[in-house]
């Protein structure tokens, strides 16, 4: 696939690239140099190359190569299954679909072991039956869909903003006001294209925090969202100071506690049912890791 652009503004050619082009990251736009596929004014460009504007940027993606999905014998701790949906509560460490370098003991893999050929195909062949996300070392609850329909109205909820998502996170310092409202767009680091982060016209992202328990440096926060962008409630909450704990990309360099990602955990997660019009709603404890620093803060308090 060829993307043409034309360099509206001087300076490298892979951050031109990466700023301009669609879905390509600087580190991508160098490999696409290095292979000889981007060209500059019809030349063959390096990387490395200064524009000074107006030049056109000729750019050859080669097509992705296939991920061969394969089901899994993984065991799913489902919350609720009917013909429609299936509400999962995902672990700590587990992708939710397959990628490049991660290709099995995903959500999907598991799905499809369970599922059959039953789940929705709105989001194509690497992502069947998921409507929504959450990251990697994020726990908690999701939505899946087993057929076209179901997928297609419940991510119209989301949309609309009409879904139900509410987070526990425990987060550092201490929040003075019992209830806040984060409302700040995020957007692509510009420096970091691997992160998110608050980006003056990026996307609207709107996080409403209230306050369950305070303890001597840390908070206990109930997160709900109001939109649902990557890296979200991440993001927001290291923007007003209070990054989660155990969150290596925007969290803390140094961590109190031994842990393998950030406590954060979906933990209720409601909808309208896409066949029968039922307002459905679902919870799930924290898992063992989160409740074993929480006792340990309240024994230290």
């Amino acid at each position: 696939m060829k993307q043409v652009l034309t360099a509206e503004q001087s300076g490298r050619l892979d951050k031109l690239i990466a700023d301009n082009a669609e879905g390509i990251s600087r580190s991508f736009a160098a490999k696409l140099c290095g292979g000889g596929l981007v060209s500059v004014d019809g030349k063959t460009a390096d990387k490395k190359l200064k524009l000074k504007g107006g030049e056109i940027i000729e750019i050859e993606v080669p097509e992705p190569e296939t991920l061969e999905l394969v089901p899994e014998d993984i065991p799913l701790d489902i919350i609720y299954e009917d013909k429609d949906v299936i509400v999962v509560n995902k672990p700590q460490g587990m992708c939710v679909h397959p990628a490049p370098g991660n290709e099995s003991g995903t959500l999907v893999n598991a799905l499809m072991f369970h599922c059959g050929n039953s789940l929705s195909s709105i989001n194509g062949v690497i992502r069947p039956g998921i409507v929504h996300r959450i990251d990697k070392d994020t726990s908690g609850l999701l939505i899946c869909a087993k057929n076209d329909s179901a997928h297609n109205k419940l991510s119209e909820q989301l949309k609309e903003r009409k879904a139900l998502r509410k987070y526990n996170a425990l987060v550092n310092g201490s929040i003075r006001d019992d209830s806040l409202t984060v409302d700040k767009p995020i957007a692509r680091h510009p420096n970091d294209r691997k992160k998110m982060a608050v980006v003056q016209g990026g996307r609207e992202a709107v996080t409403h925090v209230n306050v369950l328990e305070r303890f001597h440096g840390y908070t206990l926060v109930e997160c709900i969202l109001e939109t649902g962008r990557t890296h979200q409630i991440r993001v927001h909450m290291a923007s007003i100071g209070h990054s989660i704990v155990g969150d290596r990309v925007y969290g803390v360099k140094k961590e109190k506690f031994p842990l393998d990602g950030q406590l954060l955990h979906a933990k209720t997660i409601g909808f309208v049912h896409p066949r029968t019009g039922e307002l459905m709603e679902f919870s799930s404890e924290l898992p063992g890791y989160f409740t074993a620093v929480l006792d340990k803060l309240r024994k230290s308090s």
